[in-house]
Order: structure tokens, then C-alpha cells, then sequence
């Protein structure tokens, strides 16, 4: 990074952009390797899914349709629903094997990411071989930290389906009711939110630091007092830019009425822009995680954070509390 480790701490939403954009413009042949080998194929897995889903979900619609208008008890019939059962099969087949995929590949754009970042912090010299031979000794350890990312949210969920069943059951939509829905529904917004920016820190944890599952979790909730502000601000923006990108592709080229060219165009268009939002999204995450442990006062050894960065006998050695914790400094 550019920036003295305390300085970093006072970047607020347009710092943080800026020095993400730098990051990834100074060290743009490192990047486009991880964009072609990792972030390429993730963003083509997503957009590939969206097209695929819409097609097999219409011809289940298209066939429920004409099983509606077929008589009962009738070879048609009888042959229209085992259809649909096989394409549901099929629809649901695909569904998992998809996110089987854009998982793995999830994980492997992640650790890549921070394991980059942290060697530009440090300044240590890094190719893009040690980079992916770091992937699978840390993926186990961010599938633990999302594995409990998951867990909180359906907690949250049925905590949450509780309320409306006694909403329902109190309240129902009468005036006062749908204020209370409204209520309730800005609450689980904000606590949705603030859970999955603490689980986007909580990764960076679990790829640098010893901890990960519910203690990066429970450190990353931590360590992002004094910046949840700015980090729910880029958070929140970087996910409308990426449902905005969905809702683009979905209707310029999913259900666009454009030509074959038109359409392929605007697809190669959404492609290059989720992949490069991917990349910014990836970058500005750890970024925040080094401006956290700045704003802390927690002064990184960067000594210590290239050792350990290193792959030694084949055993990655993650950062422990401490070589990184709490070495405050003077301000």
C-alpha cells in the first residue's frame, strides 16, 4: 500500500475507492492473472446460471401450462407430468451442481485476493504460481467461516419468521399492522447487512490470521467498530452495482428482444464489468480489514506478516494473534 499503516486508518468511501483502483491499476499484471484464471470463470459460471435457470424454469412453466389444459387420467397427461418431474429434477440437478462450482471458485477468487494484498502490503515479491499453491491451505478455513456466516443468517431467518407469524397473528395488514411490517422488515435489512459485512472481514481473518469459523466472526465484529459506517457504505453500494449488473443482464440479454449479435455484445459487456466488480469488490474487502486494524492502533509487523505469508515445507503458516495483534503505537 501506498499509504503509512497509520495514516490508512483515516481513508473514508472515496479513499478507499481511490486506493483500491490504485492497488489494482499499479499492479495490474498480477490481477489480470487471477481476473483470467479465477475471476473470469466465476463471473462466467454466474451469468451462465442466470440464462440457463430462465430457460429451464420457462419450459417448466410452458409444460405446467399445457398439463393445466390437458384432461386428467390421459396418456398426454400422464406424460406431461412425469416431463415436468424430470425437468424439475433437472432444474434443481443444475441449481446445486452451480453453486457447488461458484463456491469453490468463490473461495479460490478470496484467498487469492487477500494473499495478494497482504503481499503488496508487505512488499514482498509474489508470482502468480505462489499465490494459487496458498489456495488449498486456506479454502478449509474460509468454507468454516461461511459455513457459520450461513448458520447466523438462518438463525436470524427463524428468528425473523417468528416475528411475522406473530405479527400475522396479532397485527395482520391494517395500518398500524403494515407499519410494523415496515418496521420490521428495515430491521432485518440492517442486521442482514451488517452480518455479511462482518463475514466479508471475517474471511480476510480466516486467510491471514489463525482464527476462522466463529472466532474470525466474532474478532472481525471487533475489530470493525469505528468503521462500520464506511464499511456498510461500500458494502451496500459494491451489492447495488452487482444487482444492478444481474437485473442489466437479465434483461438486455436473458429476456432481451435484440439481435443474436446485439444480445452477445451486451453480454461480453456485463461479463468484463461483473468480472472487474468481482476484482474491486475482492480488493476494497481487505483493504478495509488493514484500515481496521490501523484505526485500532494495531500496528502490523510487516516483518512478521512476510514470514508468515511464506509457504514453508509445504505448511502455510497463518498469522497468530501475537505476531499481529495489538502492538499499539503512539498517536
Amino acid at each position: 500500500m501506498d499509504q503509512e499503516q497509520e495514516e490508512i486508518q483515516f481513508l473514508g468511501f472515496f479513499g478507499i475507492f481511490k486506493e483500491t483502483f490504485k492497488i489494482i491499476s499499479t499492479y495490474k499484471q498480477i490481477f489480470t492473472q487471477i481476473t483470467l484464471s479465477i475471476i473470469l470463470p466465476l463471473s462466467f459460471i454466474f451469468l451462465a446460471h442466470i440464462q440457463v435457470s430462465e430457460y429451464l424454469f420457462g419450459e417448466i412453466l410452458r409444460h405446467e401450462y399445457d398439463l393445466d389444459q390437458t384432461p386428467k387420467n390421459t396418456n398426454r397427461y400422464n406424460s406431461l407430468s412425469d416431463l415436468i418431474s424430470s425437468e424439475w429434477t433437472y432444474f434443481w440437478l443444475f441449481k446445486a451442481t452451480y453453486f457447488i462450482f461458484f463456491f469453490i471458485l468463490s473461495l479460490i477468487s478470496t484467498s487469492a485476493i487477500v494473499y495478494t494484498i497482504a503481499c503488496i502490503y508487505t512488499s514482498k515479491n509474489t508470482s502468480f504460481k505462489s499465490i494459487i499453491s496458498v489456495v488449498p491451505k486456506v479454502w478449509k478455513r474460509l468454507m468454516v467461516t461461511f459455513v457459520w456466516n450461513v448458520i447466523i443468517v438462518c438463525v436470524l431467518n427463524l428468528v425473523v419468521l417468528l416475528v411475522f407469524i406473530i405479527w400475522a397473528a396479532l397485527l395482520g395488514f391494517s395500518t398500524f399492522g403494515v407499519f410494523i411490517l415496515s418496521i420490521i422488515g428495515i430491521v432485518y435489512l440492517s442486521i442482514f447487512i451488517y452480518i455479511s459485512v462482518i463475514w466479508h472481514l471475517a474471511s480476510v481473518i480466516s486467510v491471514l490470521e489463525e482464527d476462522y469459523g466463529i472466532r474470525a466472526m466474532l474478532k472481525s465484529k471487533e475489530l470493525i467498530k469505528g468503521k462500520t459506517i464506511v464499511s456498510i457504505a461500500i458494502y451496500s453500494f459494491l451489492n447495488l452495482c452487482f444487482i444492478g449488473l444481474q437485473m442489466g443482464f437479465e434483461w438486455h440479454v436473458v429476456l432481451g428482444e435484440g439481435s443474436i449479435m446485439i444480445r452477445s455484445i451486451d453480454a461480453l459487456i456485463f461479463f468484463f464489468l461483473l468480472s472487474f466488480l468481482i476484482l474491486f469488490s475482492l480488493t476494497a474487502q481487505t483493504i478495509i480489514y488493514f484500515i481496521c486494524k490501523s484505526f485500532h492502533h494495531q500496528n502490523i509487523d510487516k516483518t512478521l506478516l512476510a514470514d508468515h505469508l511464506e509457504v514453508c515445507l509445504g505448511d502455510y503458516l497463518p498469522l497468530k494473534s501475537k505476531d499481529i495483534q495489538l502492538e499499539n503505537f503512539d498517536t
